[in-house]
């Protein structure tokens, strides 16, 4: 169920003033993405009514204003916490503080989908978002995340033995689902949003609202936040800025590794590839490839294909039943599933069908 309110008459906000650092860090991202606001809609900030995306709706007002992009706020209502109407009420008064037009949208979380309720969520909340920017004509969304956001992210995925593209974690311009979605704070100090809330909740009387998700200990991330990470602060106090840095020159090493990959796909790709919708790969030409060569170039080409990447496991059994394979032209029975995608291979032609 979805539903939008459009402001009321603008109020004051007292000569509030967000600080200047953080919003030219929003009209930098947008204009380094090149955002151009063509679509009617304009952007939208995704607001849970916590004091992050409190203070992102807040300062992306103002670089809005001064880039002259419409602004729209968008809150999705999971109703797993008894508190959720409340967050979405708090939700709907700082939009009508901000004179900003609010869209909401309630969902059902499957909490038996296997995903684990973190996972489940995530996936609602994201589906949630792009529908109602699409409703709105909206292609560009912004998330408040933060360089400890930023920083966490980076760890769990170290701890899940994630790769170079994985430890790159949260990128600050990505598209999902044909949604451009900016992250212009992934190198704030969480400290500087905190403090911008304080000061407009002194000036405005408005309260962020408080998840105890955030710090629950059978959560992954809550459990890192209330075990993990108190440890690692008590002894390296800037964990997060050195973990921040290290996602950056992952995502750097990641780019360039993107673009090796990207010519060694081309190197072995189906002569007649260039004509076919779904790109194949030429068996033998992959077969003369080193084994890390081999790996890359799968994974490049799941990626341009829009196949859910796999797990470095996965991927390995992958590479050993293309390299098994008997002579070309009985190769017919090889077939492997990874979730909604198969790859079989055909004559020596290996194939890759994403299913819709």
């Amino acid at each position: 169920m979805a539903n939008s309110r459009e402001p009321k008459d603008k109020q004051t906000l007292f000569g509030f003033e967000p600080p200047e650092e953080l919003c030219v860090a929003i009209q930098t991202c947008l204009v380094q993405a090149q955002v151009t606001g063509a679509r009617a809609g304009g952007v939208a900030v995704g607001l849970s009514g916590g004091p992050d995306s409190c203070a992102l709706a807040i300062c992306t007002q103002v670089a809005c204003s001064r880039l002259g992009f419409k602004l729209h706020l968008f809150h999705v209502h999971h109703g797993l916490n008894e508190q959720a109407d409340a967050w979405m009420q708090a939700a709907i008064d700082l939009a009508e503080l901000l004179s900003l037009p609010l869209v909401t949208r309630h969902v059902s979380v499957d909490q038996r989908s296997g995903k684990g309720i973190e996972a489940a969520a995530r996936q609602s909340r994201h589906a949630a978002l792009r529908e109602m920017a699409d409703k709105h004509k909206i292609d560009t969304l912004l998330l408040a995340h933060h360089a400890q956001d930023q920083a966490e992210t980076v760890l769990m995925r170290l701890l899940r033995g994630a790769g170079v593209t994985g430890l790159a974690a949260m990128r600050p311009v990505s598209l999902q689902g044909g949604i451009q979605i900016l992250r212009p704070w992934l190198a704030t100090d969480r400290a500087k949003l905190l403090s911008l809330v304080n000061e407009f909740s002194a000036v405005t009387g408005w309260q962020p609202v408080d998840d105890p998700s955030n710090r629950d200990i059978l959560l992954a991330r809550g459990a890192l936040r209330e075990s993990v990470v108190p440890a690692i602060a008590a002894r390296w106090p800037a964990w997060w800025r050195t973990l921040s840095r290290h996602a950056q020159q992952a995502a750097e090493v990641d780019e360039l590794l993107g673009q090796f990959g990207e010519h060694l796909l081309s190197e072995v790709l189906s002569g007649d590839s260039s004509a076919q919708q779904t790109p194949t790969i030429d068996l033998s030409r992959w077969r003369g490839l080193t084994a890390s060569q081999q790996a890359l170039v799968l994974r490049v080409w799941f990626a341009q294909l829009g196949a859910p990447m796999p797990t470095d496991a996965s991927l390995q059994e992958l590479m050993r039943q293309l390299r098994g394979l008997h002579a070309l032209g009985h190769d017919r029975a090889m077939q492997w599933h990874h979730g909604n995608c198969l790859v079989y291979c055909v004559r020596g032609q290996v194939q890759l069908h994403v299913k819709l």
